[in-house]
């Protein structure tokens, strides 16, 4: 019998006042044959079945106007469904709707009495149970409508990665991602509608005992992408790695220079490192990272779990800033705004409050007096400064409105003829500082 997720309600799948008028189903490749009783009396009863074509297909829904089909609209938009709020409604979708799926963006937009779910086991699981992984253990992504580079942060020698792809031909293109980028060794499969009649599972392994450098000259990645080439994958198509090669990105801020786009403006690693400590991201938070240079401190930000605005006046380190984003796989998550700072605030600020802000260049007076007025109480507000001028604002402002005030020195040894010596980078003063308010709203 196939998992069921649904809401406690009574079992009555009409559209009633009493009863939730959305039903979402998740199907397997086997179609109509694992749904429970209650998601085929659902299915049964709707009177508008929405899902993408295979879905529709899979379940023997026609399309109107012979049936209650409803392919999703392209763009994708909820739209349509949302408009019949109250008929009998069913959304079909793969495995677990709530699993990189469509049940979440729909339950955003309802209250919990207006839906129930039937589940069954989602692709991820039937990976796992093909390849003999513990799926606690394997790093779990959808990159239907992603950038590989999503994939960036979870890359690291022995590391299993689970991937969803929006077709058969992105199988191929994600082996010459990782094959461009030093990971071409990796152990790769690709898994074809899985839990289906027509299921099939390919793989591209080193063999235990070989050495990398003895195995697949041209690496695993390589003899797949040929392999898919001549034989393409069919949709659904899931991709499983085991990871071997790198470069791995660390997984700590203070990540070095080399990984960045940048003009050298930004922040040095070290500097950087203590920059992220002071800020203490936590996950979901949001940043504003004013004079972001290359926009390194929000990268590290994003990174560690939240989202940021990077704000940068000059038009070549916004360039660098969007590199930045794409090369980490954040364009989600980090959002560039070309504009001095202080024009800016007022329309960032619109958009919702900071839990923390961090100032790499341009403070000033102005710039602290509107951000005192405007920060939420505990928002978080850390400066660094190089010049003796800014500096001096901070001494002075330490004085009057406390917070904690660092100064930081440090140098590197680099070649000095046949030896080496000390190069002491610029004096860095560091003040962090919470807001006392107003209240966030």
């Amino acid at each position: 019998m196939a998992d069921a997720k649904e809401n406690a309600i009574p079992a009555n799948h009409s559209a009633t006042p009493d009863a939730p008028w959305l039903t979402l189903i998740g199907l397997q490749e086997d179609g109509l044959a694992s749904l429970c009783p209650a998601a085929r009396h659902a299915l049964a009863q709707a009177q508008h079945v929405f899902g993408a074509p295979r879905h529709l297909a899979l379940a023997g829904v026609a399309a109107a106007p012979h049936g209650p089909g409803r392919a999703w609209p392209q763009p994708f938009g909820l739209a349509p469904l949302l408009a019949l709020r109250g008929q009998a409604v069913v959304v079909l979708a793969s495995g677990d709707p709530f699993w990189y799926g469509v049940g979440g963006s729909l339950a955003a937009h309802l209250s919990p009495q207006e839906w129930r779910c039937y589940a069954q086991s989602p692709t991820f699981s039937l990976l796992a149970a093909r390849l003999g992984w513990r799926l606690e253990e394997t790093q779990c992504l959808g990159l239907h409508a992603d950038a590989f580079e999503r994939l960036l942060p979870h890359l690291a020698p022995g590391q299993q990665l689970a991937v969803l792809l929006r077709d058969g031909a992105a199988a191929a293109n994600l082996a010459q991602w990782l094959s461009e980028r030093g990971w071409g060794e990796s152990d790769f499969s690709v898994l074809e509608r899985l839990g289906g009649p027509h299921e099939r599972i390919r793989h591209w392994r080193t063999p235990q005992g070989h050495s990398l450098q003895g195995h697949a000259q041209q690496g695993n990645a390589r003899h797949a992408i040929a392999a898919l080439a001549a034989d393409p994958a069919q949709a659904p198509a899931a991709v499983a790695v085991r990871a071997r090669g790198g470069p791995a990105l660390p997984t700590v801020p203070g990540r070095p220079e080399h990984w960045f786009a940048h003009d050298g403006q930004i922040t040095k690693s070290p500097m950087r490192a203590i920059t992220l400590a002071a800020l203490a991201p936590q996950r979901g938070q949001r940043l504003w990272d004013l004079g972001a240079g290359s926009g390194s401190i929000s990268v590290e930000w994003c990174l560690a779990g939240g989202r940021a605005v990077a704000v940068e006046r000059a038009a070549e380190r916004v360039a660098h800033i969007t590199r930045n984003a794409q090369r980490f796989g954040l364009r989600h998550a980090l959002r560039v705004v070309h504009s001095p700072a202080l024009e800016a605030l007022p329309a960032l600020h619109q958009q919702g409050a900071p839990d923390a802000v961090f100032v790499g260049g341009g403070f000033d007076g102005a710039l602290f007096d509107w951000l005192r007025q405007h920060l939420s109480k505990g928002c978080r507000m850390v400066v660094n400064a190089v010049t003796l001028d800014t500096q001096a604002l901070l001494l002075q402002l330490h004085a009057e409105h406390g917070g904690q005030l660092i100064k930081l020195d440090w140098a590197q040894a680099q070649p000095l003829g046949r030896m080496h010596a000390w190069q002491p980078a610029r004096t860095l003063v560091q003040w962090s500082w919470q807001a006392p308010g107003p209240a966030r709203p």
